[in-house]
């Protein structure tokens, strides 16, 4: 079995990073926690911005392996829903984990969802994760 976890570092990231490795270890899935670098209007910054992707990328790494997952990392360059999609298809995944950021409205008429999109396109089963404490999710007996 195989989750594919898309990562932004988002407020988002740590609930998504934290559930898709209770899943994968629950299960011995293999998790793959994904990155895709949207293509910018201006350049990067450059090497400060690649340390701090590595070190945002370690330390979300770092996260699923201390819940029990055997996690890879990829990062991925183009739009942010088509490749997490193509992503799904090169590494046959059973299940995307993805965090849902709560745009409504005209923000994301403008914006675009990618969560949304991942939804509607992904051959496989999407989870949309909530923001906030993953330990909200389970609900006392």
């Amino acid at each position: 079995m195989t989750i594919l976890c898309p990562i932004d570092f988002s407020a988002a990231t740590a609930a998504v990073v934290k559930y898709s490795a209770a899943l994968a270890a629950g299960t011995g899935a293999a998790l793959r926690l994904l990155h895709v670098l949207e293509p910018q209007p201006t350049p990067a910054v450059g090497l400060a911005h690649d340390v701090t992707l590595a070190r945002q990328l370690a330390a979300c790494r770092e996260t699923a392996q201390a819940a029990g997952a055997q996690v890879a990392t990829v990062i991925r360059h183009g739009d942010a829903a088509r490749e997490i999609v193509e992503e799904a298809r090169r590494y046959p995944t059973d299940i995307i984990v993805i965090g849902a950021h709560g745009q409504t409205g005209l923000t994301r008429f403008l914006m675009g969802s990618t969560a949304e999109t991942v939804v509607r396109t992904a051959a496989c089963v999407t989870l949309l994760v909530k923001p906030g404490c993953p330990s909200a999710y389970r609900q006392s007996a």
